[in-house]
Order: structure tokens, then C-alpha cells, then sequence
């Protein structure tokens, strides 16, 4: 009897400190990634040369128009996306799930299409907000199919999904193509940061604000993601919640589209990667799924910038490649657990 007792006390014990080295980790990883970025690029700007030429030269006005304002954006994107794609599996119940995935950044994508056809000079925050209504109707639709259409498989969700972004998507490219606005559409959607700067990612703070508000309605994102019924019989008001989740959802991903484009997989993998460190519990997991999503981010971005150096690759090319791997081991995963 006491052994036993000793032994389920002792049991937790080793999984803390293993969760709290990852965490510092994570932390160190992305202090070393951000100090990497502000001084990779093709113009010198070093430490030396922030130094030597004092703070009227060209290297300090580059480090404070583009590096900084750069690695910001990073930051800003890769932890909103992360949440969001966190908050969208509560929602379904799915772990296979995020804006990519599910059609909402195709909806987005089309307000943007509107925005250009019918308002070509608004404003940045206009657009915006246009795209976060689209991304909104696109997350209500997308949860009403899931809905309507029974999913035995947790994989066939994200496939519903895809299918209605495939379609949605079909129908935003055959309308530029007809007004030709394939090359304006595509420089709206392709995920870069090479032209974040100084007063172009200002937008993304926005996006920060949903990832604050994500924080103070993180036990409600848990109860919901038990289910309707669960929720319900504590007293939670389970449609408030949702809509709530879906207008943060919205939000950060008109917020990313706007500024760098459409960026894959990104809330796809990283909360599932915390989910496997520290379990579903949202509130416990919002700090690491934002760090992890940043570093993963900023990483991203510096490979693109030097892995063909001078020349720079596309963010969304390289997070794509290695979200896809990471999604394939998630995937083969979860089956094996499965089975």
C-alpha cells in the first residue's frame, strides 16, 4: 500500500522539469533566431558596422525600417497562427485542422479579390477588415458541413475542408483570371516577408491582440473542445464561445493575409507538437504554441533568405516543406496510435 502510494506520487515528478527545460528551450531558440535575423541580409548590417557608423548611418536606418519590423512581423505571425490554429481544433474536435485547411483563408483570399475589383484604393485596414468578413463566413460555412456531413475519421475532416477551399478557391482564381488579376491576387496570397517594413506590418499587432483575448477565453476554448453537450451542462454558453473563436480566428488570418500573405501548415503542426509535450490544455499551451510558432517562423525566414543568398526564396515555399513533412509524421503518428 505505501509503496504504491509512493509510486503514484513520484510519478509526475520527472515530466515537469523535462517540460520546463523544453519551454527554455524554446525561449533560448527563438532569442538566438531573433538576433540572427536582424543582422542576416544582403546589406551589411552588422554590430560592427551599427558601431562604426553611428546611428545617422544607412546600416542603422535599414535595422530599424526593415530588419526590426521584420523580425517583428515574424514573431507576430508565427504565434497568431499558431493560436489560431489552435483554437480552430478546439472547435471541431479535430486535430487535423486549421485556417489552410478548413477553407477560411481561401474565403479570406476572395474578400481580398472584392477588395480589388470594387474598392482598388482602400486602405490596408479596410481591406482587412473586408478579408476578416469573408474569413468569417468561410469559418461559419465550414462548421456547418462539418456538421451536416458525418465524419467517421478524424483525416476526412480536414479533407472536407480542403475540398471547400478547393472549390472556394477555384471560383476567387477563375475571376481574376477573367479580370485580369491573377498577378494582383498573387502578390496579396504569396507568403513572403521581402517587403515588410516600417509602417507595412503594423497590422499584425492586431493579430497580437487576438492571441491577448485567446489567452483570457482559454478554459472556455477547453470546455467547448469536449463537446456541445459537456459544455452546456456547466453552464457555458457554447455558441458565444464559438462565435467567439471564430471572429479571433477570422481576425488573424485577414491580419496575416494582409501583410504576408497565406503561410501553410504553420497552425496545423506546432500545436500539435506542444499537444505531445504538455497535453489540450489551452491555457497551459497558449505561451508555448505562440513561442514555438515564432521560432519556427523566424527560422523559416532566415533559411529563405540564405539558402540561395543573395536571392530569397518565398517563406511560404520553405514552411511549406518542412510543415508538410512534420504534418506526414504527425499523421502516420496518430495512426499508429490509432490502431
Amino acid at each position: 500500500m505505501t509503496l504504491t502510494a509512493s509510486a503514484q506520487t513520484s510519478a509526475p515528478a520527472p515530466t515537469r522539469p523535462r517540460r520546463t527545460w523544453v519551454g527554455a528551450l524554446i525561449g533560448a531558440c527563438l532569442v538566438v533566431l531573433v538576433g540572427v535575423s536582424l543582422f542576416v541580409g544582403v546589406s551589411d548590417v552588422s554590430p560592427l558596422a551599427l558601431l562604426s557608423g553611428g546611428p545617422d548611418s544607412s546600416a542603422a536606418f535599414l535595422l530599424v525600417a526593415s530588419r526590426i519590423p521584420r523580425t517583428l512581423a515574424a514573431i507576430l505571425v508565427g504565434a497568431s497562427l499558431g493560436i489560431a490554429g489552435l483554437i480552430m481544433q478546439m472547435l471541431v474536435r479535430n486535430r487535423f485542422v486549421e485556417p489552410g485547411t478548413t477553407g477560411v483563408s481561401e474565403f479570406a483570399t476572395l474578400g481580398m479579390l472584392v477588395t480589388i475589383v470594387f474598392w482598388p484604393g482602400m486602405a490596408v485596414v479596410g481591406k482587412m477588415g473586408v478579408a476578416a468578413v469573408f474569413g468569417l463566413v468561410g469559418t461559419w460555412v465550414f462548421l456547418r458541413v462539418v456538421r451536416a456531413v458525418p465524419v467517421r475519421q478524424l483525416v476526412l475532416v480536414p479533407l472536407v475542408g480542403i475540398m471547400l477551399g478547393g472549390v472556394v478557391g477555384a471560383v476567387t482564381t477563375f475571376f481574376a483570371y477573367r479580370l485580369d488579376l491573377l498577378q494582383s491576387l498573387g502578390q496579396w496570397a504569396q507568403g513572403s516577408f521581402a517587403t515588410v517594413m516600417q509602417g507595412r506590418y503594423e497590422m499584425l499587432w492586431i493579430a497580437g491582440v487576438m492571441v491577448v483575448v485567446a489567452w483570457f477565453a482559454a478554459d472556455r476554448f477547453s470546455v467547448i473542445g469536449m463537446g456541445e453537450e459537456f459544455a452546456t451542462n456547466l453552464g457555458l454558453d457554447y455558441r458565444r464561445v464559438v462565435a467567439v473563436g471564430m471572429v479571433i480566428v477570422a481576425v488573424i488570418t485577414a491580419a496575416v493575409l494582409v501583410t504576408a500573405g497565406m503561410i501553410p501548415f504553420l497552425g496545423l503542426v506546432v500545436p500539435n507538437v506542444v499537444s505531445l509535450i504538455i497535453g489540450d490544455n489551452v491555457r497551459r499551451s497558449i505561451p508555448w504554441v505562440a513561442g514555438l510558432g515564432a521560432a519556427f517562423v523566424v527560422g523559416c525566414d532566415i533559411v529563405a533568405r540564405v539558402v540561395r543568398f543573395p536571392y530569397e526564396i518565398p517563406l511560404s515555399v520553405i514552411v511549406g516543406i518542412v510543415g508538410a513533412l512534420l504534418f506526414l509524421w504527425l499523421l502516420l503518428r496518430r495512426r499508429s496510435r490509432a490502431h
